[in-house]
């Protein structure tokens, strides 16, 4: 939890859930879990979450600490006994129902040390998902999606009831974050030798003032995502009166105001003693989870949270977090990156995900990685307009290692015999198809239309897509710059090429490799989505892509050509595409389909679970590197602070237009007078205003008509 320093939250403490329609007070839905036990009902014996006790928990009752000045009477507490019962309640949220990998992996670590495991999902539940869950959890307990985690936790206690004195420990915990990434088992057994009411994995430092209102305290408390309460608290009357009287929370300040914030609070204020696992104050931050995820990796914690990697980037780069090292750290600590890469893909918008996860590569011309044991079998798709280019193309397709199949593609008869003349000239390393195809939409029809079959064969593992680029209408230089911009980064050298086959070798959930986005000679830095977002809206929830879109700029192939698994496509190659929907020369414009199309790849793979990568040769890096860097300097040179504080600043601030008084005053009342921006701007249009006075001079009795008639006297 830090909420009010970023752009937006993803994957908080607590989950900031879409709230349903459906009304709060509906009752959960049951469902088995895959054991035994799951069948089996509580004995009845002892209290719950009402309060009832029991006799070795009466013979410990003790009135102490702060709870002596309230007037509560609070059990001593206790250790975790040997042979000790857990409950484990495990919240899952998920926008499409699904289950993802990570989840079933969180558990199944969790398994062994609990007595029961109790899922609950808020919202739907799919089959994919309950199939998933089913083996790694005793009891499935799905509920409409209000009041988020909390309310969740609170329907799982009520739905265990008196039961709830069956257990010594009951920890309650949700699915925003990784693990195991370090063994649980040490770190049970360490806090469970503490004799403590409840305890953390992590906490937070008190802040002052509070992030979330600006003003206040926010309090010293446990992060949400893992609390686990002993029995002579989750026992008590407070604890039942605390679950009993919790407020509603229809939005996520609410749930951390109201309750994550509060909770350690509230109980250490009645005599309740509490501890943490790994305190963020022995390692300088306010929120080690967040800030400091490496040093958790080494002190041993098992959890690695979501947010790191769904944080606003550059709030990340303040902080000189980088989620690249954080990654390797979880993977040489055995974890299975790739678990987490496919949540993050699916739930992160591209662009956000590609800056925090530090997914951009400077590859070498020399071949260290690719395994020529374990091939990949590739076909290059080329759509070339201007034959001219064959060769320069083949050479490019030629840097790949081993064999290949090609299939070109063109618009005429003509040039589909010009170019089959040159292959034929030139030694081949797999089968040749020179196919003619109409020429609406470009690359983009003849990739989707024209070899669909060969994308939906089945035959292939990597797919590589290149069209023949010349830009002419942008002058020699631009398209120049453009075209090498293309081919070099995507397949500059036979060594080059292979490191970038040995990334799909590496990592089975990689779904596209290309190089990074054009900068110079074009304005393509904040505005990227150009005027295609809405268009790729409407085209995204046709094709059920739900991936959350980036907001200034996608995550996109600019210039079209990529090195993918045809099956990371599939979202885009399933559907049969016509030629009339592209429309003729025309339509090949920003928001017509090709356009849209051009911007999708990353987010139809990501919706699979695949992951993007860019790329780029080091030469192109150091060309790039050093103009942006001192593009940047430039733009930041009159507005003060960090770049997440500056960016901030221009985001309100607003579009800064022609410079005009206008602008400026919109700027003004953007910053300093929130809402009042379009009633005074809109009382200052020319048309508007000039009506008002021509409407007044009309009306008889109005001010303006009755000062002209005095003046005119």
């Amino acid at each position: 939890m830090d909420g009010g320093r970023g752009r937006r939250r993803h994957d908080a403490d607590v989950h900031e859930h879409e709230p349903s329609a459906h009304d709060a007070g509906a009752a959960p839905r049951a469902l088995s879990g895959g054991s035994d036990r799951a069948r089996r009902r509580p004995s009845g014996q002892g209290g719950g979450p009402q309060g009832a006790g029991n006799p070795r928990d009466e013979e410990r009752a003790v009135t102490s600490g702060a709870g002596a000045g309230l007037g509560v009477r609070v059990a001593a507490p206790g250790v975790f006994p040997v042979g000790g019962r857990r409950l484990v309640v495990y919240v899952v949220f998920d926008r499409r129902g699904d289950v993802d990998d990570y989840i079933p992996l969180a558990l199944s670590g969790l398994r062994e040390h609990a007595a029961r495991v109790l899922v609950v999902v808020n919202g739907k539940l799919t089959d994919q998902g309950r199939a998933a869950l089913e083996p790694v959890s005793d009891e499935i307990l799905v509920r409409d999606n209000e009041g988020f985690d909390i309310w969740a936790h609170k329907a799982a206690l009520d739905h265990v009831g008196a039961g709830l004195a069956e257990f010594d420990e009951v920890l309650l915990t949700n699915d925003t974050w990784f693990g195991p990434v370090r063994p649980y088992g040490p770190v049970f057994e360490r806090m469970g030798e503490r004799a403590v009411h409840f305890w953390g994995m992590t906490d937070h430092a008190r802040e002052e003032p509070n992030p979330f209102t600006g003003k206040g305290v926010l309090p010293y408390h446990l992060q949400s995502f893992w609390i686990a309460v002993r029995r002579e608290m989750f026992l008590s009357e407070e604890w039942a009166s605390y679950w009993r009287d919790l407020p509603a929370m229809p939005s996520y300040f609410d749930a951390v105001l109201k309750h994550e914030a509060t909770f350690t609070e509230h109980f250490t204020d009645r005599g309740y003693t509490v501890d943490v696992a790994f305190p963020t104050a022995e390692r300088g931050f306010t929120n080690a989870s967040l800030l400091a995820p490496e040093e958790l990796i080494d002190a041993g914690c098992p959890l690695l949270r979501c947010r790191p990697f769904a944080e606003w980037p550059p709030f990340l780069d303040r902080h000189s977090l980088i989620g690249r090292w954080t990654l390797a750290k979880a993977a040489r600590a055995g974890y299975p990156v790739e678990v987490a890469l496919r949540h993050l893909a699916r739930n992160v918008p591209p662009r956000d995900l590609n800056a925090d996860a530090g997914l951009f590569d400077v590859l070498p011309h020399v071949d260290g990685s690719y395994d020529p044991d374990r091939p990949l079998r590739t076909v290059v798709t080329a759509h070339i307009f201007y034959e001219d280019m064959t060769d320069e193309m083949l050479d490019l397709a030629d840097t790949l290692p081993g064999p290949y199949d090609l299939v070109v593609t063109t618009p005429t008869a003509e040039k589909a015999e010009a170019i089959g003349s040159i292959i034929a000239d030139r030694p081949t390393r797999g089968e040749v198809d020179v196919r003619v195809v109409v020429n609406d939409g470009r690359d983009q029809s003849a990739f989707l239309i024209g070899c669909r079959d060969v994308l939906l064969g089945g035959r292939y593992d990597l797919v590589v897509k290149l069209h023949s680029k010349k830009t002419p209408q942008d002058g020699f230089n631009v398209g120049r710059h453009f075209k090498s911009q293309q081919f070099e980064n995507l397949l500059a050298s036979p060594g080059y090429t292979a490191n970038v086959l040995a990334l799909f070798q590496r990592e089975p959930g990689l779904g596209l490799v290309y190089p990074p986005m054009i900068h110079i000679g074009y304005p393509t830095m904040g505005r990227g989505w150009w005027s295609n977002k809405p268009g790729f809206e409407k085209l995204a929830a046709e094709l059920g892509i739900r991936v959350p879109l980036d907001d200034i700029s996608p995550l996109a192939p600019y210039g079209s050509m990529y090195i993918a698994r045809p099956e990371a496509l599939r979202p885009l190659v399933e559907r049969e595409w016509r030629y009339d929907e592209f429309g003729g020369a025309e339509a090949y414009r920003d928001g017509g389909l090709a356009h849209i199309l051009e911007r999708m790849p990353s987010y139809a793979a990501a919706e699979l679970g695949y992951h993007t990568r860019t790329v780029a040769t080091a030469e192109y890096t150091s060309i790039s590197h050093t103009a942006f860097e001192f593009n940047f300097d430039e733009l930041s040179a009159t507005t003060p602070g960090y770049s997440y504080e500056q960016i901030r600043f221009i985001r309100r601030a607003g579009y800064v237009g022609q410079g005009r008084a206008r602008d400026f005053l919109r700027m003004y009342l953007r910053l300093n007078h929130p809402g009042a921006e379009g009633r005074i701007l809109g009382a200052l249009e020319p048309d508007r205003f000039l009506g008002r006075w021509a409407r007044r001079l009309r009306h008889p009795g109005s001010t303006v008509a009755g000062a002209l008639r005095r003046w005119r006297r």
